[in-house]
């Protein structure tokens, strides 16, 4: 990583955590006259669009004030979307009762695949209905956790 980009991820995750926030994701690309920052926010609650739109504001101005970047570039900030893997067991609360599609780390390196239901949560320790019987899932098992979107 480069130093331009650890200072610009350095201001975003003081930003976000400022505003209790998460930073789950960040993109630094392009080049000269078309940088382009991509900054995914969540975290317990809902993300709003004032919340980026806040966010947005607040790293801006630091990356202006400290005169980080002397040409163009587009900030884009949002949250990461119901497609994207829970990074952070903050985002699992707000996915109580919804199903999930995980990927769990077994002895040897073996992944286990596991579908099921978000009932609580206890510390560090997700409680899943799977199957009718209660699970009770590690948080630092979890390898890959997708939250499964139902229409009906």
């Amino acid at each position: 990583m480069q130093l331009l980009e650890k200072k610009i991820v350095n201001i975003t995750k003081e930003v976000t955590d400022q505003n209790g926030l998460l930073l789950v994701d960040f993109l630094f690309r392009g080049f000269h006259n078309s940088t382009v920052i991509e900054v995914y926010i969540d975290g317990e609650k809902s993300v709003s669009v004032d919340d980026c739109a806040k966010i947005s504001r607040e790293i801006n101005e630091k990356i202006e004030a400290e005169n980080l970047i002397e040409s163009a570039y587009r900030l884009e900030v949002s949250s990461p979307g119901v497609d994207k893997p829970l990074k952070f067991i903050q985002q699992f609360i707000k996915h109580i009762n919804r199903s999930f599609e995980l990927q769990l780390a077994e002895e040897q390196g073996i992944i286990k695949k596991v579908t099921g239901k978000l009932l609580r949560i206890e510390g560090e320790t997700l409680v899943f209905l799977v199957q009718k019987e209660e699970v009770s899932v590690p948080y630092n098992t979890i390898k890959k956790a997708k939250v499964i979107i139902s229409f009906s």
